[in-house]
């Protein structure tokens, strides 16, 4: 029995996970676009666009709000996405809940994460992330 290493945000089109789960994603056909969400931008096999958030790092605004709209400019644009980091918990979990929110799919952040969480139990959004979130979403 083998262990996928990606999961379903939004059916067949938007999938998380971590670095583990990019090549295999890319095998099973399921991704046509991969954002690398790490900080640090190691050698790959896979092509893929970097869109860095620091780990444990204050004011991150800037870069999630970023990889947000990336991901969101990609789902409207027909294609299938898979976004990751190291383990697909926290900088994965930021973007999945801030995804969610801007295509509508959640009113609060808080249901956001309980929807992010359903897809990926692994989840864990740390308080520093949760902040930016509530900047970037102040009504939500």
């Amino acid at each position: 029995m083998t262990t996928q290493h990606y999961h379903e945000l939004i059916p067949d089109r938007i999938y998380i996970g971590g670095a583990d789960g990019a090549k295999e994603i890319l095998e099973n056909g399921k991704a046509d676009v991969i954002f690398d969400l790490r900080a640090e931008a190691p050698e790959v096999e896979y092509d893929r666009t970097h869109s860095p958030i620091v780990d444990d790092a204050e004011h991150q605004d800037e870069s999630i709000r970023k990889s947000i709209d990336m991901v969101v400019d990609a789902y409207e644009q027909g294609k299938k996405v898979y976004f990751h980091c190291a383990g697909g918990s926290n900088r994965t979990g930021t973007v999945a809940i801030g995804t969610l929110l801007s295509l509508g799919k959640a009113n609060s952040i808080e249901e956001a994460e309980g929807m992010a969480k359903a897809a990926r139990p692994k989840i864990n959004v740390k308080p520093e992330m949760k902040e930016s979130l509530g900047r970037i979403f102040p009504n939500k």
